[in-house]
């Protein structure tokens, strides 16, 4: 076995590994990258790019299916399942391509191929070839679906979203388990796309959102179109000839049993720190195995370990990691002299449609750290002017200030388009821009944006009078 001694060592080259490895190269330091996987990041093999490619299919007949109602007329809607799923593969791996020419730029000393495991505060061992001994380690392993036992034992034709754009041709019938973000995204994208598909969910919740008066519209909005069946338990999966048996038991007790080609479990994803025998690396652990880190540093505890992306299990999104990449490679270069980094405000968008967006700090949070200290203010968007031009006017905006300083915190929304007003919202946020502030920028008619306006003025009208008496905040928590 040989023995590579370096400054930085990267255990992960996704998005978030790949950032710090460059941040530890640009602050001068020998860095290696250490990956047992295929080089390629899970946003551009699995993730957000050939998602957005199948919701852009979905959209695509979706259009025509609603052509009608402007008084359009383009004939019959025919579905190409396979050349669907040809453009989608063929354009992600195009997309993975672009990753893996910036990869074959790296100097081939800096790479290591195999699985790394620590065998002390700052060496680790990776396969049975190499010994890394290193000023720093940063953990970049990323995370991996979850897919429970009892349902992989049903076959192949159990699945996680990774398997989606594999498929060569469009299934028939496909049950989605989980409503959060991915399953709601894919979901509603096969749904368009002539697939039938009910979606499961133990809960009532609905992509990332927790104010309850959004969420009650996210839910009534969404069962116009899908078959979502809330507060219903997934009792077992079964291989059934070439399918598979989903057997459910709805919230009045009756069970149910239906036939799919595919279960996709979209219940979440674990962060890749199980196998990294982080007892030898002497840093505390949380109840889920997760190193306990400084979010500002992404430093664990006081040692030469630090964490970034998805391991984090923070939010497992592409802009994350990439920053929390970056702070913790320029930390692991300079340690034992860190410092904190820019952490951006949060944003996260579902591209259903309508889409779903939260930003800032979001009622739940306000909930706990603003009680009794902040308003909201609201637009529904069925009476939105330009919304109705479009025939999207479907949807609920909730925006929250702070009382005294009329400080602008955040937002909840399902809405059209809601994915550019949440970065406009998102901007005024990390600016620290009053309520005041935001209503003296220009607003053009006929705009979307005019919605955003409504909401901000019955904030200020709030925010103007005298703070209500605290009151408890409703419990918003799945299931309840």
């Amino acid at each position: 076995m040989k023995t590579i001694t370096c400054d930085v060592a990267v255990i992960g080259a996704g998005t978030a590994g790949l950032s710090a490895y460059r941040q530890a190269r640009a602050a001068g330091r020998h860095a290696v990258l250490i990956e047992d996987g295929p080089y390629g990041t899970t946003c551009a093999r699995v993730g957000c790019m050939p998602s957005k490619l199948l919701i852009a299919a979905a959209e695509a007949a979706h259009a025509v299916a609603a052509a009608p109602a402007f008084g359009v007329h383009p004939g019959p809607l025919r579905i190409d399942g396979a050349a669907v799923m040809a453009r989608v593969r063929r354009e992600r791996d195009r997309f993975v391509g672009f990753v893996l020419e910036n990869m074959a730029q790296l100097p081939a000393e800096d790479l290591l191929c195999g699985r790394a495991r620590f065998s002390g505060p700052r060496t680790l061992v990776v396969d049975a070839h190499t010994t890394v001994e290193a000023g720093a380690i940063v953990i970049a392993t990323g995370s991996r679906p979850i897919v429970p036992a009892a349902w992989r034992a049903a076959g192949e034709r159990v699945i996680s979203s990774d398997a989606v754009f594999e498929w060569t041709d469009l299934p028939a019938a496909v049950a989605v388990v989980g409503s959060g973000v991915i399953g709601l995204e894919l979901g509603q994208a096969l749904h368009r796309l002539g697939v039938r598909v009910a979606l499961y969910a133990r809960g009532d919740s609905v992509a990332q959102l927790g104010d309850p008066l959004v969420l009650a519209a996210a839910r009534a909005v969404l069962a116009e179109e899908l078959d979502l069946r809330f507060h219903t338990q997934v009792a077992a999966v079964d291989a059934e000839g070439e399918g598979l048996l989903l057997r459910s038991q709805g919230p009045d007790g009756a069970a149910r049993s239906e036939r799919y080609d595919y279960v996709l479990a979209a219940i979440g994803r674990a962060p890749n720190v199980d196998g990294l025998n982080l007892a030898a690396a002497g840093i505390a652990l949380d109840g889920d195995g997760v190193p306990v880190y400084d979010r500002h540093t992404m430093q664990c505890g006081n040692s030469a370990i630090f964490i970034a992306g998805d391991a984090s299990d923070e939010l497992p999104l592409l802009g994350e990691a990439a920053d929390q990449g970056k702070i913790a490679g320029r930390n692991a270069a300079a340690f034992p002299a860190v410092e904190a980094g820019l952490r951006r405000t949060p944003l996260t968008i579902a591209f259903s449609e309508p889409q779903i967006v939260t930003l800032g700090a979001g009622y739940e949070e306000l909930c706990r750290s603003h009680e009794g200290r902040f308003a909201a203010g609201k637009v529904d968007f069925a009476d939105q002017g330009r919304s109705r031009v479009m025939l999207q006017n479907k949807g609920l905006l909730r925006v929250y200030g702070e009382y005294g300083r009329g400080r602008f915190l955040g937002a909840e929304l399902i809405g059209p388009r809601a994915e550019h007003l949440g970065h406009l919202l998102a901007w005024a946020c990390q600016a620290g821009l009053t309520v005041r502030a935001m209503l003296d920028m220009p607003f053009y008619h006929p705009v979307i944006e005019e919605g955003v306006r409504t909401a901000l003025r019955e904030l200020a009208e709030h925010l103007a009078t005298t703070p209500p008496p605290a009151q408890p905040c409703p419990d918003c928590t799945p299931g309840t």
